[in-house]
């Protein structure tokens, strides 16, 4: 935290700012349709484009970069593994979806992020989108099976940060066994979620 009040980076009342990593390109006229919904912009989400707007994320004090997910854009944990060496200081909010990935490989992927990046990591846990782009992922539980199914990724998810144990876990949607991590997150990245 920098000491300096009038510094971009300096804590402003508890207030936190994040900006948005246009993955799937840029332009002054894009309208967004939900996920799900093609868009694309004018401005190709080139890594050299994207390293651009980290770096002016970060000059103006930003505290990360929400990384979006889903059909219409590139891959959110990709993209800010690609970006995260062309910065300091800044933090990607990385969003992922928990019926596309197996929770132990999230939690590992996350854990690897952090220790790259001395713990640079947010999560945005997002259920679900429309339900004919979750189809087209092969996801086809409703959202009320999503939402269930999120609470059970977080609970493995969780268990396996915070023990050294094997974990066991066994729900209505997912399961693992045995599941164990060669190291913990540090810190472990804070986890959003918005619905």
């Amino acid at each position: 935290m920098a000491t300096d009040p009038t510094h971009p980076s300096a804590d402003h009342a508890g207030l936190h700012f994040h900006w948005f990593l246009p993955t799937y390109g840029d332009s002054r006229n894009l309208v967004a349709g939900g996920h799900g919904t093609l868009m694309s912009g004018d401005r190709p989400a080139t890594l050299a484009y994207l390293r651009q707007v980290v770096a002016a994320a970060e000059h103006n004090g930003f505290e990360s970069l929400l990384t979006p997910t889903g059909a219409w854009c590139e891959d959110a944990l990709i993209t800010a593994a690609l970006l995260a060496d062309s910065s300091e200081r800044i933090k990607f909010l990385v969003a992922l979806r928990p019926g596309l990935m197996s929770p132990a490989l999230a939690a590992q992927m996350a854990t690897t992020f952090q220790w790259q990046t001395d713990g640079r990591l947010l999560l945005n846990v997002v259920t679900g989108g429309e339900s004919r782009e979750q189809r087209a992922y092969g996801d086809f539980l409703d959202k009320e099976g999503r939402y269930v199914r999120a609470d059970e990724f977080l609970d493995i998810v969780r268990g396996l940060w915070s023990s050294q144990d094997a974990l066991s876990y066994s729900g209505e949607h997912l399961a693992v066994e045995g599941s164990v991590l060669a190291r913990r997150p540090d810190p472990v990245p804070p986890i959003f979620f918005g619905g």
